[in-house]
């Protein structure tokens, strides 16, 4: 009897850069043969295959070491962060974990990739993914609608700037229901803020 694998997103949690520790590495391992490999993403995460019917236990053991787990395909990504900079403070990590803890495994008509720098330097890559943010001084900008790849590779547009943690929340939770409303399935979000106009989406965030 063949046993059915689903693939599961996994990552060490939203921080400073992509980071495992010994004893995560070894628990994830204790989860496949010899044989198996587990796939690194450009967005700081491992794929796994795993036994469909122990998906609950091996989120709950992976969950006990500081893991995190997400769903693989339409949905919300884990949000990506910068690799370098160090201060939880000061770069607004606590608001980083926040918006991914709000956001990620949402479903969305086509897989959506949220990034997060600390400072204009731009390390967590936010003008080339569908949703960036970036703070500057005690504030955060948002962007939409970048594209990293191919012929429509793009930057990012500034749909609004110097938030407070708390309207930040707000607009990302009412961009991703916008999208999820009136998008097409797998229409990529920029190609969706092309079609549904970005000034009729900025009215949407200021209403």
């Amino acid at each position: 009897m063949t046993v059915k694998k689903i693939k599961l997103a996994v990552n060490g949690g939203i921080a400073f850069g992509a980071k495992l520790n010994a004893r995560q590495l070894i628990l994830i391992a204790s989860y496949m043969n010899n044989e198996e490999e587990v796939e690194l993403t450009t967005f700081q995460q491992i794929y796994i295959e795993v036994e469909e019917e122990r998906v609950e236990e091996i989120k709950e053991k992976f969950n006990e070491v500081g893991l995190f787990c997400y769903p693989v395909g339409n949905f919300v990504k884990s949000l990506r962060t910068c690799n370098f900079c160090k201060g939880e403070e000061e770069e607004g990590m606590p608001v980083a974990k926040e918006i991914n803890k709000r956001i990620a495994g949402k479903p969305v008509p086509f897989t959506l990739k949220p990034a997060y720098t600390g400072c204009p330097v731009g390390c967590g890559e936010p003008l080339v993914n569908d949703i960036g943010i970036m703070k500057r001084s005690d504030a955060y900008d948002l962007y939409i609608g970048g594209h990293s790849k191919g012929k429509n590779a793009r930057v990012g547009n500034l749909v609004l700037e110097q938030l407070t943690p708390e309207q930040l929340y707000e607009a990302v939770d009412k961009i991703i229901t916008i999208y999820s409303e009136n998008g097409k399935k797998r229409e990529a979000l920029f190609k969706f803020v092309d079609r549904f106009g970005l000034e009729n989406i900025k009215s949407h965030l200021v209403n």
